[in-house]
């Protein structure tokens, strides 16, 4: 039996299972896009390159629907949110099409030593490893720079979502690039490894767990390979005295339900000023347990199921150790009854720095909530985590969430608004959430190799 498999988690079906790939098959891949960097495609012009992803980005903008029904159905995400997933991805591939010639011209840097400047090429294939929770977006970070700049990518998708895998494939090549450009690999964590040692192997990208980015650094690490690292977070969401309570709460309850919970930039610590703290507890109370449960293609849903049975019981365990450790549920923290993987929106409160839990991440519908009496608590609650990924600040006095965002120690930082993404903006934190970035030119110029030429004298 094939470990590829996509099941519905709304109602645990089997939808359909994909054969996993061989050796052969993989070796084949991997000849295939090597002989493809070596070729005019990848070191001539890029207008070729950059035609794709304008055929792309039209492609993805017709089948809106079809792309986000495939997702809702396989991981669980509702029908709006997989609809807004599908529509990003034609904006990054878009972006890149419109301003990576623009962005990957030589760049002057004036020296006494001559008449020097940096050039931008491509460094080889590329091997991307990613996961379920945003079956489509997580691929096009990797696809739209790397194509651009000429590198071949061989990609391993999350085993639970091969249906998105597949047609995100298929797309690529209905756009015009030739084989090798992306490759959809079913494979194993042990063939990734053989990949990454292979010489033909130029970088390594992946997002997931710190587990599988502790595993795939170490392989690119001990083989010289270049990586980049986005992995987990738990990321703070900071309501200070001064803050639109209202509007704190509506985004605050969005970031943590959204993608029921299952986002590496959701909002997990919400760190309230005592002066708001009770009013923004009992609008925020009201607001998570009025989500609405039910099947991901209804447009009534509010609360979709987790991704998978795995999933769902990991949660389960987690709020269950948390507990016993001394942390207080607010409501919710139990399961669903009924069929699916569904879990109650929950609110952990009293945890402790001697509680593991304060530093884990909650990929689920559980917020854990703080109350601190002044910015500079926040501040060091906020900076007292193992993760560094994103987070926001909420205050009217923009001044004093300038001073509070350049203090927070993550990699980015939204104020008066929930975290985001927009391809012009790079994406990417420090600490255990990782390092390197996707998107904007940063994403572009991570696998890129920055020759400097100098004309001296």
């Amino acid at each position: 039996m094939s470990a590829y498999q996509s099941i519905n988690p709304a109602n645990n079906e089997l939808l359909k299972t994909w054969p996993a790939h061989d050796d052969t098959f993989m070796q084949q891949a991997l000849s295939t896009a090597d002989a493809l960097y070596h070729s005019a495609w990848s070191k001539g012009d890029m207008q070729p390159r950059l035609q794709v992803l304008h055929k792309l980005a039209d492609l993805i903008d017709q089948r809106v629907d079809e792309l986000a029904t495939i997702a809702s159905k396989e991981m669980g995400k509702l029908i709006g949110q997989s609809r807004g997933e599908v529509k990003i991805c034609a904006q990054i591939a878009r972006y890149y099409a419109e301003h990576a010639a623009h962005l990957l011209q030589a760049q002057p840097y004036p020296s006494a030593v001559g008449d020097a400047w940096l050039e931008y090429h491509p460094i080889g294939v590329i091997v991307a490893v990613e996961p379920w929770n945003f079956p489509y977006y997580q691929l096009m970070r990797v696809l739209a720079p790397n194509l651009a700049l000429g590198n071949p990518v061989l990609a391993k998708h999350a085993n639970i979502v091969p249906h998105c895998a597949d047609v995100f494939e298929k797309l690529v090549e209905e756009a015009g690039a030739p084989k090798g450009a992306w490759t959809n690999l079913f494979i194993s964590t042990e063939q990734v490894a053989d990949l990454i040692a292979d010489s033909r192997v130029q970088g390594v990208a992946l997002t997931g767990s710190e587990r599988a980015g502790s595993a795939v650094a170490e392989q690119a690490g001990k083989h010289l390979k270049k990586s980049t690292l986005e992995l987990g977070g738990n990321d703070v969401f900071v309501v200070l005295d001064d803050a639109d309570v209202d509007e704190a709460v509506r985004q605050g309850a969005q970031a943590r339900l959204s993608n029921c919970g299952q986002v590496c930039t959701a909002a997990k610590r919400f760190i309230l000023h005592e002066k708001i703290a009770s009013e923004f507890m009992a609008k925020f109370s009201v607001a998570l347990q009025s989500a609405t449960p039910g099947d991901p293609l209804d447009e009534k849903t509010t609360l979709g199921p987790l991704s998978s049975k795995d999933a769902r019981d990991r949660l389960v365990k987690q709020v269950d150790d948390a507990v016993k450790q001394g942390a207080r549920v607010e409501f919710g923290g139990k399961v669903i009854e009924g069929v699916g993987c569904y879990y109650q929106p929950t609110v952990l409160t009293g945890l402790t720095p001697d509680n593991p839990a304060y530093y884990q991440e909650f990929f689920g519908p559980v917020a854990q909530v703080y109350v601190v009496a002044d910015d500079r608590t926040a501040v060091a609650l906020a900076n007292d985590s193992h993760y560094g990924l994103g987070g926001s600040v909420w205050t009217r006095d923009i001044l004093r969430g300038r001073n509070m965002a350049s203090q927070i120690e993550t990699g980015m930082v939204f104020i008066n608004s929930q975290s985001d993404t927009a391809a012009e903006l790079p994406f990417g934190g420090v600490k255990r959430s990782g390092y390197g970035r996707e998107l904007s030119d940063l994403g572009l110029k991570e696998f890129a190799n920055q020759k400097l030429v100098v004309v001296a004298g």
